[in-house]
């Protein structure tokens, strides 16, 4: 389904209408960032995490304005969105860039925001029947500071990325961080199972502090699951038993095969149906 209408600062305006000018920071410097949302059945889902994350993430932007971009205020723009859509599942995306003018040097801190919903025929989230196969993607490390854990306008990495998996018919790819250790996939946080222990990426090591990371850790933990926040070098990869990635878009997605090494995904099945109960 294609959306009909966004919402561009408060407006509700079609989709196809053209809004950015030439001066805009987001365009021109990458001067910004975003929250990628997930509803179902007219519901978004962890809008709390959701509004933490982003006023955390403006905070740090120094983008004024995020004491307004509160969990109440997401439900609202996003309940408003969807109705204009007629859409009760689907994926949003919430950009929230520096409305301002000047160089490199912004002459204010204004914040300017545009919601979209593109809707989705899926009133749950869905383990995805074909394991993903991946491989590493070592030509750019990414850099660990404190804009690391934040999903900014500037994607160049996870861009390059994608055209690695693209030419080389992969369905994702492993990212390194500057050590050289396991950081994340090219949208999504990695879960790593061995030993019946669950590791992820701990945030010092670079990754995007992700909403589903955070849910499926403390889903983790309440269902007697160990789980550990680590620096994890990319040899595990070649022992683990299980591998899973998560977003906020799509919940889980297993993955079966990395170079030879081919994974299970029990751990993932039992997660996902405990995910559909929140």
């Amino acid at each position: 389904m294609t959306p009909v209408f966004i919402n561009f600062n408060g407006e509700i305006l079609p989709a196809d209408t053209k809004l950015v000018s030439i001066n805009n920071r987001a365009f021109k410097y990458g001067d910004g960032l975003f929250e990628s949302m997930r509803m179902m059945k007219g519901q978004l889902k962890f809008p709390e995490l959701h509004a933490e994350r982003l006023q955390k993430g403006m905070k740090a932007l120094k983008i004024d304005g995020y004491s307004a971009m509160d969990a109440w205020f997401l439900k609202e723009k996003v309940a408003d969105l969807a109705r204009r859509n007629k859409a009760k599942h689907g994926r949003l995306r919430l950009t929230v860039y520096r409305d301002a003018g000047g160089l490199y040097t912004p002459t204010q801190n204004k914040m300017g925001w545009c919601l979209e919903l593109q809707p989705v025929d899926e009133p749950r989230y869905f383990l995805n029947d074909k394991g993903l196969i991946m491989d590493i993607y070592s030509e750019l490390p990414k850099p660990t500071n404190y804009l690391s854990n934040i999903k900014t306008c500037n994607s160049l990495i996870y861009v390059m990325a994608g055209l690695y998996k693209t030419q080389n018919k992969l369905d994702d790819v492993f990212l390194l961080n500057q050590a050289g250790n396991l950081c994340e996939a090219s949208s999504s946080n990695i879960f790593i199972s061995y030993k019946k222990h669950l590791y992820t990426p701990a945030l010092s090591e670079g990754c995007v502090e992700g909403v589903m990371r955070h849910v499926l850790i403390d889903l983790a933990k309440n269902n007697n699951i160990p789980v550990t926040e680590a620096q994890i070098s990319p040899d595990i990869l070649y022992e683990a038993d299980e591998v899973f990635l998560t977003n906020a878009g799509r919940g889980i997605q297993s993955v079966i095969g990395f170079g030879v090494r081919r994974y299970f995904n029990e751990l993932s099945k039992i997660l996902v149906e405990e995910l559909n109960k929140l």
